[in-house]
């Protein structure tokens, strides 16, 4: 049996699928498991035991001709609820094309109907859910899962899938011990949010008595720069290899971040998490993406950046640190 699966958006969501990834494997132990990915996410199966094969989507390649060339599968799925994914799924012409989308979306759903033989709904609209704050979403995870039970398995596995080996644990070996690791992106310095506050954090944290790291990638070079001149962190990592910066994440005691993959780079390797949504579309964020399975604290960024609604959520962020340490 040959088996594609495809998720081509976010580092974040490629974790969370691992489970449905995972429960292919068990459902089907003697398939040949090819996942799509882009280049951007491929890293987070790169050493995945549950797939045989990764193909990366071209930023200059369309989603028809690459699933084309994955003709003759007997199952394709679609992780994610894109329409990329979607073409891709479709264009392998499987007698199995599973995907999903959000219930409400009319037109997406007749679409599907037409390209896909099985079609899940999800009710994880953001709209619809930023409206009716009584509707409750499912977490990504499950919902993904969700998927692959209607393509057929049946032996699921719920734990985030993100092997770390020796190697990446000693690249950060130098690190102190059990620290408080800040996970650094743009969020921090917009929307509810600005960069003197992030400092001003670092600055509130360190009453708690723990080391203090802070890692960053591309989005947040400039911001990392200002935490490393500012000194407020024993140590500020930027720009990691993946599964070294996932290792970092491990020797935490904690993991503060705002609304990025971090938060489920922390779930994968079991640390608590304090992680910090868009005021926006906080109700949708906080249950479809907060941290799985682990002990953590859910906050709400300021509808503003006064001094008073800064100085609020830093207390928020400090008090739900010490409450996990």
């Amino acid at each position: 049996m040959r088996i594609l699966l495809s998720r081509t958006d976010r580092v974040g969501d490629l974790i969370l699928s691992t489970p449905a990834i995972a429960s292919v494997r068990r459902s089907f132990p003697d398939a040949h498991v090819t996942l799509a990915a882009s280049r951007y996410n491929a890293v987070v199966v790169d050493r995945s035991p549950d797939v045989d094969a990764v193909a990366e989507l071209g930023a200059d390649e369309g989603p028809g001709d690459f699933g084309a060339r994955f003709r003759g599968v007997d199952l394709a799925i679609a992780l994610a609820p894109r329409d990329v994914d979607h073409r891709i799924v479709a264009a392998t012409g499987a007698p199995r094309r599973v995907g999903y989308t959000y219930a409400s979306r009319w037109a997406a759903r007749a679409a599907l109907q037409r390209r896909l033989t099985d079609v899940v709904l999800s009710v994880a609209d953001p709209a619809g859910a930023e409206r009716d704050p009584s509707r409750v979403v499912a977490h990504e995870v499950d919902q993904v899962l969700a998927v692959v039970v209607a393509a057929g398995a049946q032996a699921l596995a719920r734990d985030l899938v993100l092997p770390v080996t020796d190697a990446d644990r000693a690249a950060v070996a130098g690190l102190p011990p059990a620290p408080i690791v800040v996970q650094l992106g743009k969020r921090w310095t917009e929307h509810g949010s600005t960069a003197a506050s992030c400092l001003e954090l670092f600055r509130e944290l360190r009453a708690l008595g723990r080391p203090l790291v802070a890692t960053y990638g591309e989005d947040a070079k400039a911001l990392g720069a200002r935490v490393s001149k500012a000194g407020v962190a024993d140590a500020v990592l930027g720009n990691l290899p993946f599964h070294v910066w996932v290792a970092a994440f491990e020797r935490a005691a904690c993991v503060v971040t705002i609304d990025t993959g971090a938060t489920h780079v922390a779930s994968a390797v079991r640390v608590p998490t304090v992680v910090l949504f868009e005021h926006a579309w906080f109700r949708l964020a906080s249950q479809e993406w907060s941290p799985y399975r682990v002990p953590n604290a859910v906050l709400r960024k300021p509808p503003d950046e006064s001094d008073a609604s800064l100085r609020a959520s830093r207390a928020e962020i400090v008090s739900a640190v010490a409450a996990l340490l």
